[in-house]
């Protein structure tokens, strides 16, 4: 999409938000046609890494053991043990808790059936899903990665939408972050599916661009 009609939309969108006591998301809505969301187009779901992190962190909750939980620790992550786990295996209240504060939970590979069965079900409704990584990766590179990425997915409506930045961004990095998702969907189900592209802050007026 054009850049300049981008950032204009942006700063559009950045001022009818108006100023609230926390610091805003800026989030784009793209609305799909021609899709049967009950087949695999239809299921579509991707994690994205933008271009340009957002300012607000997200909460990275790592589930491990050994090196790998030490080194979370050392990230400043949240750090959670297998002991940690096992133990609030039925309680649904613990297991509500840590899905609601953990934006992304990576997971040591060898801990996902037990990670599965105790937060899977806190984690579903909230649209979350635990994250398999190796035993041995180099969690700095992941975490920091996660710190920029989206979940990019159709769920119980033709539409995709995700956060694209923050309010105190600039607004050519948000556009560019735009651009990104909009190029993913677009390769995604091919050019002329994406009928309408809004962008928006958190408790803002949506702004509607021009596809083309």
């Amino acid at each position: 999409m054009n850049n300049e009609v981008l950032i204009e939309a942006v700063d559009k969108a950045i001022k009818l938000g108006g100023k609230r006591n926390f610091r805003q998301s800026i989030e784009i809505i793209l609305t799909l046609k021609g899709i049967n969301l009950k087949t695999n187009e239809g299921r579509f779901r991707e994690v994205l890494y933008l271009p340009h992190q957002p300012t607000k962190i997200p909460e990275i909750c790592v589930v491990a053991s050994g090196d790998l939980l030490l080194e979370a620790k050392k990230l400043g992550l949240r750090a959670i043990s297998r002991e940690e786990i096992s133990s609030i295996k039925g309680n649904k209240k613990a297991a509500r808790a840590i899905a609601k504060t953990c934006d992304w939970v990576l997971v040591s590979s060898d801990l996902m059936g037990l990670v599965g069965s105790t937060l899977g079900p806190a984690l579903g409704p909230r649209g979350k899903i635990p994250i398999a990584i190796s035993p041995r990766s180099g969690l700095e590179d992941i975490a920091n990665n996660y710190k920029r990425a989206v979940w990019v997915r159709l769920r119980n409506q033709p539409q995709i939408q995700c956060k694209v930045g923050t309010e105190d961004m600039k607004p050519d990095e948000i556009a560019e972050n735009v651009n990104t998702v909009y190029n993913t969907v677009e390769s995604k189900f091919g050019v002329g599916r994406i009928e309408k592209v809004y962008i928006k802050k958190t408790m803002g007026i949506p702004v509607e661009i021009r596809v083309r």
